[in-house]
Parts: C-alpha cells; sequence; structure tokens
C-alpha cells in the first residue's frame, strides 16, 4: 500500500467516492508581489478618480476598476491584455448604446446588452468580463455617448499604460502585457 492511499480515508462500502475539495488554486503570492499588483491598481484607480475630479466627469466606474484588477494581478490572462481590455470595453459601450436605443433602459435590456458583449467580444478574440458590466452600465445608467466613449478609451489605455509601467518597475514582476494586438 502506497503513502498517498494509507493516508486517504476510505470511503465507505456502497457509497460514492467524494471528490478532494482542495482544487488547484494558484498559490498564494509573495507578499511583496501582492502589495506591488494591488497598490499599483489602487493607484491606477486613484488616477481615474483625480481625472475625474480634474474634468468634472464621473471616470471611475466598477467594469474599470475589474479591469484593473485584472491587468494589475493577473497580467498574464488572455482577458488582460491590452486588445481585450480596450477593444472589449469599447464593444461593451457599442452593444449597450445599440441595445439601450433598441430596447430601453430595463433590468431585462442590460442583461440582453451583457450577452451580446459577451458574443462580439468572443467572436473579435478580444475576451474581457468586465466589458460585460460596462455594457449594463450604459443601458443603466443612459450616460451620453459623446462624453462617456472618449472617457472609456482614455480610462482603458491608461490602465493599460499603468500595468506596463508597473510590470517594469518591480524587477520580478511578470512583463505586461505578454501581447499587445
Amino acid at each position: 500500500m502506497s503513502t498517498d492511499t494509507a493516508l486517504r480515508p476510505e470511503a465507505p462500502s456502497g457509497s460514492p467516492r467524494r471528490p478532494r475539495m482542495s482544487g488547484r488554486a494558484p498559490a498564494r503570492p509573495a507578499p511583496v508581489a501582492a502589495f506591488h499588483s494591488v497598490s499599483a491598481a489602487t493607484a491606477a484607480l486613484l488616477g481615474l478618480v483625480a481625472l475625474g475630479a480634474l474634468i468634472h466627469e464621473p471616470v471611475l466606474i466598477p467594469p474599470l476598476a475589474a479591469s484593473a484588477a485584472l491587468v494589475h494581478c493577473a497580467p498574464a490572462l488572455p482577458l488582460a491584455q491590452p486588445r481585450s481590455v480596450v477593444v472589449g470595453h469599447l464593444l461593451g459601450a457599442a452593444a449597450g448604446f445599440a441595445v439601450s436605443a433598441a430596447a430601453g433602459g430595463s433590468a431585462w435590456a442590460a442583461a440582453v446588452a451583457a450577452g451580446v458583449t459577451l458574443t462580439l467580444t468572443t467572436l473579435a478574440r478580444t475576451p474581457h468580463s468586465p466589458a460585460c458590466a460596462t455594457s449594463v452600465v450604459i443601458v443603466l445608467q443612459a450616460p451620453a455617448p459623446a462624453r462617456f466613449v472618449p472617457l472609456l478609451l482614455g480610462s482603458t489605455v491608461l490602465l493599460v499604460l499603468t500595468a506596463y509601467c508597473a510590470s517594469r518597475i518591480r524587477r520580478r514582476a511578470p512583463r505586461y502585457p505578454a501581447y499587445w494586438w
């Protein structure tokens, strides 16, 4: 009998064996790496708030906070790459405005807009889950497109650039992006 099987409890006869619940969660990051990622993401978000205060427009929206978390804490994921962040949010905005124009500003329309965004980002090979939330925000809040879209574009580019810079500050940080386009 091997050591592995000796340490595992036997399933009672006649009952199905339960799968291990430990999963395959990633290892905890080193404290320095975690501090670097979290502080870089927070600084980027504070930059968006400062920009919004400067121009008297709300620039920080919840989907951008989710994008900041992705680009700073999981920089190798396809969802975190510049193409996905920038184009994904723009596709989400387009879907949000289109669905809002066609169906109004209900929660039902917001759900459809999120589905349309998911379809568009999948077809465009720009997976970015926060972009689905962007379309929901647009349907439910009805911002003016002429003001919202340039701010969204600028914000996503700013998030990408801060992630790029942050990945070069700490020597052992994973390099961002894995690819640009």
